[in-house]
């Protein structure tokens, strides 16, 4: 399993979530601390089984960090949990003048729950 794997080589654990899976949205929030130097991958396991109760239908990400080299890099993640239903996205377009197009891209679930 890829918590067992990032446990082994000493790397420090967190998990993130969010209810917007835009591809630029890479500020996702976090579900409590980093697990630092956590050796059992069932704590691990227990945090995000808490985190899918209080976010059934939000993404939920794993990550891990190596600090070996003196800065805190990720080296390790992935997506795991989704929801049941992925709304998602549009493409909404505006023409300018002349021949200016720009796109932007937007998730349906964040226009069903605005701000």
């Amino acid at each position: 399993m890829q918590v067992d794997y990032a446990l082994s080589h000493g790397w420090a654990v967190s998990i993130e979530w969010t209810d917007d899976p835009h591809p630029r949205n890479t500020y996702w929030d976090m579900w409590g601390l980093p697990l630092f130097d956590c050796k059992d991958s069932a704590a691990v396991l227990f945090e995000l089984n808490e985190c899918r109760k209080l976010n059934p239908e939000g993404y939920i990400k794993i990550q891990a960090f190596d600090a070996s080299l003196g800065t805190e890099s990720c080296v390790l993640s992935f997506i795991a949990s989704r929801p049941s239903m992925e709304p998602g996205f549009y493409i909404a377009r505006t023409e300018g003048q002349g021949r200016f197009q720009k796109y932007a891209i937007t998730s349906y679930s964040v226009v069903a729950k605005p701000a």
